[in-house]
């Protein structure tokens, strides 16, 4: 392909800073404990996270891990291959866990620390998870549902098990007593996360040997069927986004091993997990993990004692520290570098976090199957607000028509994607797999459309999906559950506008019990929902619109509300 044809068919080359090349080596390492372990000996010294004023150094993160891995290998005789479901917010024990699966050759599964019990079981089940570190606030959930589940060991960990005496005792105290965060639970076999690093530091880990095309993750996203599927992201995918994205933020110069990055977002959600956790590796940055950023308050007082270099976040995360009125005590001059994915970043808040900080920040664009990160607004201040920028390295893109042929630059289509961060497939599920390729095209099910420049912009979504502050919510979940409330006897689904958290769930039944209210609907909805999925409207119809055939159909009810808006 000639220059001028290859600036054609990728237009978007052109605006890569000279700092980032067009390809990256997807087999820059032979997996992800290779790349883990090299980071750890480069920074051995530096910290690595940092988390309610505990500091970890990359050397102390390893031998963590070790002593972690050791103990599922030789103390609960875990195999290369076997699942490890994690379930717990930002703690210093998030990153020893993962790591430590890894370097046993086990699989991680990552969960929503929020999940009720139905989701939890349907999550453990499908991956057949054999073991699982939970954070103890969550156990009792777990207490439900292990019975039907594979799970055979329980690792349970307490909020400040690894902030050192006496920080570790006065945590957990105030947690299980003063708070009285964590419920009662029945584990009996269950053993405590020191307890296992303790046993783990007695033996010595054998070498497990991993290629790149292992899985490292089974990584849960939503589906159009309301299914939780397990998206197959293997070494060698992560690697790919890990790379990429440490040559796109070179234009940003913070030095390697000098940068400090704020971890806010979850690290068991992909966006997380791959631009903070494991692209660290490769910086030598410290992240500063935030276990409850809606606790305003706390968050600004952990920003202020750090020279925060780089920020990951969503919209609903800028828009509330933004609002704060103590925002301004927080020193924003070392700021390099702001990311906002997960959901649209509105216009507004970019230019709010500009204003204050300096900084504005660059939207991209991924998804759980494409670990995640597709495409970006470069780092070098060529920021284009209201797009998700262009592809990443090695990643190609396009627009296409419902028949499967490309769109015209600026008419609106399916983002289709393809490069080495594409995943595996979903986790026994071939069928679902095969309906969201085409060849070796990612369908994304999002809207969008290209300019001349190859900067995209999404415009709609495919799917039914809603958006919920960063979080995919499906409305066949949420119709499948209120359904079983009783005295419903039909619902429909879908997403509204909210200037918080760019959409909320809101439901139309048609009772079956005249005397059912919302607020018995929305208790019901608490016990079987993760609370960003509970119906924050609810309206009561006498009929739901419905195809010939009796399917009910959403499109009239989005039509109505968009109409309702327009007034």
């Amino acid at each position: 392909m000639n220059t001028q044809s290859a600036i054609d068919r990728y237009p978007w080359r052109r605006f890569y800073p000279k700092e980032v090349p067009y390809e990256i080596n997807p087999d820059a390492y032979t997996s992800l404990v290779a790349l883990f372990e090299e980071g750890c000996q480069q920074f051995a010294n530096r910290p690595a996270y940092a988390c309610m004023g505990k500091q970890i150094t990359f050397g102390e993160l390893n031998e963590l891990a070790t002593q972690f891995a050791s103990f599922l290998q030789n103390g609960l005789h875990l195999q290369k291959g076997d699942r490890l479901a994690i379930q717990m917010p930002n703690t210093l024990q998030y990153p020893v866990a993962m790591f430590g699966a890894l370097k046993a050759g086990l699989i991680v599964v990552n969960t929503n620390p929020l999940y009720t019990p139905r989701e939890m079981q349907h999550q453990f089940k499908d991956s057949g998870a054999k073991a699982i570190v939970i954070l103890a606030n969550f156990a009792s959930n777990l207490e439900k549902i292990i019975d039907r589940t594979d799970i055979q060991h329980v690792i349970v960990t307490q909020l400040g098990d690894l902030l050192g005496f006496p920080k570790k005792q006065i945590v957990n105290a105030v947690v299980k007593y003063v708070k009285k965060l964590v419920p009662a639970y029945k584990l009996p076999d269950a053993i405590s996360f020191n307890d296992a690093l303790s046993q783990g530091s007695k033996q010595p880990l054998k070498p497990v040997t991993i290629q790149n095309t292992d899985l490292a993750f089974v990584q849960y996203t939503g589906g159009t069927t309301g299914v939780s599927k397990g998206a197959m992201l293997t070494h060698r995918n992560i690697i790919a986004n890990v790379e990429c994205q440490h040559y796109w933020m070179k234009p940003g110069h913070i030095p390697d091993g000098e940068g400090i990055i704020v971890a806010a977002l979850p690290l068991y959600h992909v966006y997380a997990l791959t631009t903070n956790a494991l692209a660290a590796l490769k910086s030598g940055a410290m992240n500063l993990l935030i276990t409850n950023p809606r606790d305003l308050n706390a968050f600004i007082d952990d920003l202020k004692k750090y020279k925060i270099t780089a920020f990951t976040g969503v919209n609903t995360l800028y828009n509330g520290l933004l609002n704060h009125p103590r925002i301004s005590e927080v020193d924003f001059s070392h700021l390099k570098v702001t990311s906002a994915g997960g959901m649209a970043l509105q216009t507004a808040v970019a230019e709010r976090w500009a204003k204050l900080t300096g900084n504005t920040p660059c939207e991209g664009y991924g998804l759980t199957e494409t670990s995640p990160v597709l495409s970006s607004n470069p780092v070098d201040g060529t920021v284009r607000v209201g797009t998700i920028g262009i592809p990443w390295p090695s990643t190609d893109m396009k627009v296409i028509r419902e028949d499967g042929t490309d769109a015209p630059v600026g008419e609106p289509g399916e983002i289709v994607a393809r490069g080495p961060q594409v995943f595996k497939g979903y986790y026994n599920r071939p069928e679902e797999t095969a309906k969201s390729m085409l060849g070796d095209w990612f369908k994304t099910g999002d809207v969008a459309v290209m300019n001349e420049d190859g900067f995209f912009k999404i415009v709609d979504r495919k799917k039914d999906m809603i958006l919920v502050s960063g979080f995919n919510v499906y409305p066949n979940e949420i119709e499948d559950v209120v359904a079983q409330c009783p005295g419903v006897l039909e619902v429909a689904c879908i997403g509204i506008p909210d200037e918080k958290s760019t959409e909320v769930v809101k439901i139309f039944v048609v009772k079956k019990d005249p005397n059912l209210t919302a607020d018995a609907i929305k208790a019901f909805c608490r016990e079987n929902l993760t609370p960003y999925k509970v119906p924050r409207v609810i309206e009561f119809r006498n009929e739901l619109p419905k195809s010939n055939v009796g399917k009910i159909l959403r499109r009239p009810l989005r039509d109505e509300e968009l109409a309702k808006l327009k007034k």
